[in-house]
Order: C-alpha cells, then sequence, then structure tokens
C-alpha cells in the first residue's frame, strides 16, 4: 500500500473519531477538559451575576498560584433546592402587580433559562407571619371561645395572596419543594390569650396536631403540597407579632403524643423538622434527638443564623448523622439604592456557610418587601427585611439577597450533591456535582483586593481572579 493511500486512510478514520479523543490527554490519562464559565459579582455593580466573555481553559501545566482544589471523590449531602421565604406580604405585593409583569417575574424567579435565577424551594408561614400587615391563623375567635373541633377554621387571607400566587409558580415549576412554619397557635389555645409570646397549652396539644393536619390536607386541596413543617418559628423569641414560645421538652412531647402520630393516623408523608432557629443553643434539637419517643418522627433540624454559626450544624450532624439538616431563614439585607452591593460576606457566612455543615436546602428571608420594607406587623413585625427584590407596584429592584441566592440558585438544582473543595485565606469556597453532570464552584472572596488563584480538578487547573468583595460561580 502506497504512502499517499495510508494517509488518506488516516484521514477517514480521524475523522471518524470525536474530536475530545484524540486531542493530547491530560496528566492523568482522560482527554482534557472543556472551560470554565464563571458568573461574578461585584460590589460595584459593574458585574452583577454576570457571565463573563471568556471561558477559563484547564491546563495540564502547573504553575505557583495557591490553588483550590476541588475533588468530586469525596461527597456529601444531597442537595434539595435554594430558595427564600414566600412571605403574606411578599404574595400581596406579587399578587398586585399587573398579571403580565407578574408572569414575567415569576418566570425569571422560577425558572433557570435566559436570566432566570431557579428558586426551587419555598417557605411559606402556617398562619400570617411578621412580615403580614396584620397578625392572624387560620382559627382565630373572639376573646373568651374556643373551636377545640376547628369548626372555624379557614386559609383567611391566604386565600387571595400565598394561594394564588403558590398555583402561578407551581404552574412554572411543578416540582418546587415548599415547608411551613407557624408563627403562633390562635390566640384561645394559649396561656396568654395573644398571638405574641405565652405558650401552647398543655390541653391543646392534641387540637394543635388536628390544626396542622388539617392545614395540611386543606393545603393539598389546592393543589399544595407541603414537603415538611416545623414545629413552631424562632420557638425562644418572643418577641415578634405573631410569635409564641416553645421549650425543647415542650417540643418533644408534642412530637412524640400528638403531632407525630397525628400524621400517622392521617396518612400523611409531610416531614417534621426541629426547632426552626439559631445554633447559639445547639442543646434544643439535640435533647430531643436523644428522646427516641420524639426522634423516630423527626427528619431532621432546621436552623436560622441569627446568632452562632453554621458550624453547629455539623456538631448536631456527627451525633446524628441520619437526621437532615436545613438552614431555614436569614435575612441578607441592605437598603435597596445605588451604593455598594456587599454581597461576599452573606454568600460566605450564610450560603457557604451552611452548605459546607450538611445544610440541603439555604433559604433567605424574605422573597419582596416594598420600599419602605414592608407590609409588616406592628409591636413586632420586621422594620428593616428588604427582601431579595423590592416591588414599587410592577417596579423591580433586585437586591444583594437577589444576588447571593442567585449564585447557587442558577446554577445547583435539587439533586446535586456537594463535593469537596478547600479554600485559601479571605477566599471561602463550596462546590457541588449535578444530575447532568457539571461541577460548580462558589467562590466569595472577602478580601480587601483581587485575588489570583488556580482551580485544580482532575489533573488540571485553571487560573482565574475574583475582585475584592465579590463572588464568582465557576462552571464546568
Amino acid at each position: 500500500m502506497n504512502r499517499r493511500l495510508v494517509l488518506l486512510l488516516l484521514c477517514a478514520i480521524m475523522a471518524l473519531v470525536p474530536v475530545s479523543l484524540v486531542a493530547q490527554e491530560s496528566q492523568d490519562g482522560a482527554a482534557p477538559l472543556p472551560g470554565a464559565h464563571e458568573w461574578l459579582t461585584t460590589p460595584n455593580r459593574s458585574d452583577l451575576l454576570t457571565l463573563q466573555p471568556q471561558a477559563l481553559q484547564f491546563s495540564s501545566s502547573t504553575g505557583s498560584l495557591p490553588a483550590i482544589d476541588v475533588n468530586d471523590m469525596a461527597r456529601f449531602q444531597p442537595i434539595d433546592g435554594f430558595g427564600v421565604a414566600l412571605t403574606g406580604g411578599s404574595a400581596e405585593l406579587l399578587m398586585k402587580m399587573d398579571p403580565a409583569q407578574r408572569e414575567q417575574l415569576l418566570k425569571e424567579l422560577f425558572t433557570r433559562t435566559g436570566d432566570g435565577i431557579g428558586i426551587s424551594y419555598l417557605r411559606v408561614s402556617i398562619g400570617s407571619s411578621d412580615m403580614n400587615d396584620h397578625a392572624f391563623t387560620y382559627d382565630d375567635m373572639p376573646a373568651g371561645e374556643t373551636d377545640v373541633d376547628l369548626k372555624h377554621f379557614s386559609l383567611g387571607p391566604d386565600l387571595t395572596t400565598v394561594i394564588p400566587a403558590l398555583k402561578e409558580i407551581l404552574a412554572i415549576d411543578p416540582g418546587i419543594k415548599i415547608f411551613g412554619s407557624p408563627w403562633s397557635a390562635p390566640a384561645w389555645m394559649k396561656t396568654n390569650d395573644s398571638l405574641k409570646g405565652g405558650h401552647l397549652k398543655p390541653e391543646y396539644y392534641g387540637v394543635y396536631a388536628k390544626y396542622f393536619v388539617k392545614y395540611i390536607e386543606t393545603m393539598k386541596k389546592h393543589g399544595i403540597t407541603l414537603h415538611a413543617v416545623t414545629v413552631q418559628n424562632e420557638p425562644l423569641n418572643p418577641k415578634n407579632t405573631p410569635s409564641m414560645v416553645v421549650f425543647a421538652p415542650e417540643e418533644a412531647a408534642f412530637i412524640a403524643k400528638d403531632l407525630g402520630p397525628a400524621f400517622a393516623q392521617a396518612g400523611l408523608d409531610t416531614k417534621i423538622w426541629l426547632y426552626d432557629h439559631n445554633p447559639d443553643v445547639p442543646s434544643y434539637p439535640l435533647s430531643i434527638l436523644a428522646d427516641p419517643a420524639a426522634s423516630k418522627y423527626a427528619d431532621g433540624t432546621a436552623f436560622h443564623l441569627y446568632g452562632g454559626t453554621a458550624a453547629a450544624f455539623t456538631k448536631v450532624h456527627e451525633d446524628y448523622p441520619n437526621k437532615k439538616l436545613f438552614m431555614t431563614e436569614q435575612s441578607v439585607t441592605q437598603r435597596p439604592g445605588s451604593g455598594p452591593l456587599y454581597v461576599d460576606e452573606p454568600v460566605q457566612e450564610v450560603l457557604i456557610g451552611s452548605t459546607r455543615n450538611w445544610s440541603r436546602n439555604v433559604l433567605l428571608w424574605n422573597l419582596a418587601a416594598d420600599p419602605q420594607a414592608g407590609p409588616h406587623t406592628n409591636n413586632g413585625g420586621c422594620t428593616g427585611c428588604y427582601g431579595a427584590i423590592t416591588l414599587d407596584g410592577n417596579n423591580v429592584t433586585r437586591n444583594v439577597a437577589y444576588y447571593a441566592l442567585a449564585h447557587f440558585s442558577k446554577f445547583v438544582p435539587p439533586g446535586s450533591v456537594r463535593i469537596a473543595s478547600s479554600e485559601l485565606e479571605q477566599l471561602a469556597t463550596v462546590a457541588f456535582s449535578t444530575p447532568d453532570g457539571k461541577t460548580v464552584l462558589v467562590v466569595s472572596n472577602t478580601g480587601n483586593f483581587a485575588k489570583t488563584f488556580d482551580v485544580k480538578y482532575h489533573g488540571e487547573s485553571f487560573t482565574t481572579t475574583v475582585p475584592e468583595e465579590s463572588v464568582a460561580t465557576y462552571v464546568w
């Protein structure tokens, strides 16, 4: 066979082989990785979750820069989603928008296509939260009257706000997870006959368990499935309107003797999460998890981050590795405006901190508020909770929480798994492997100067720079 014919045959064979298989192999014998794509947010707002124009190419050459190692052989907790609280006030503002503008906004919030940020988890309040224009439960009665048979139970104000908003969201993403928390039991069930403070009277434990069941079943009739509930939002905080104090022994007894059996008898698969408050009192959930009668009904523990740090999550995980962990509330807020957008520390402390410490989700407080941080209740409503977005009629302002959340929610869908990633001084990181085979790395630079470093993966690396006080998400 002559040389010309041999060359023609070789060319024909090469044309049939995928390019990725004939390219130069990397150090570990695999084909070179395609480039990593970077989305960046900077405090001066020159980049706001902006896709950078040039892909970052992996190389087998080794440099002298500090490196972040991403290792997908070390796998940790699965991820259920990233999201926000759909408060009654948030839903009220949404439903006041013109339908076309609301639809456009909801698609941005709840899809990943185009500019969508892919919110995949929602928290709702069972009754009102402090971010409603007034406090209520689903069975309020005149002073001195009770309703032990729950004949007057009604979703009330939520029928025109939360319920229609949820239905429109579910039409966009039928698989979104929803969990609920009460701020207070009806006043007639409480020791102080008030929606603020007080304790649940022991004689009403059974009735309150039925209240939960009735709520879940009523929501189901509206086409809304509750994935989980907590017994009480911030059970050690009596200062909100509404609020209710529930000590750990009270919560344990209520779950063991009333709520858990009521769910079982009703055939509900809605999960029960413990605590729903700050990790500075880890003894609260640990004491309930140590109680076999209550623990058998508990799917896991919910935390906020207003006191203590996410490191306490890992302590609970180490003691009870078969119980799940969730980060269900944190306000990431600054007054809306054109000033610097300080996204680095919230991402480091809340989103990276929670997920590096075994949380399966991260939910920020709250979805939306008006320009005055309302609506909220008086005498105990949050006056500085501006939400992920500010809604002024049809006008939408995207706030710091929006961008902090989007650096995760847009790229890390439910079913992803956290994988190992090293950290450097003032460079906090977390990494994930997604169901469609992508790797996602989030880096927060909390320093006051730009940081240049390598990202190593499977024996290859790329070099990148994150500006000061900025956040970058890399996807490859």
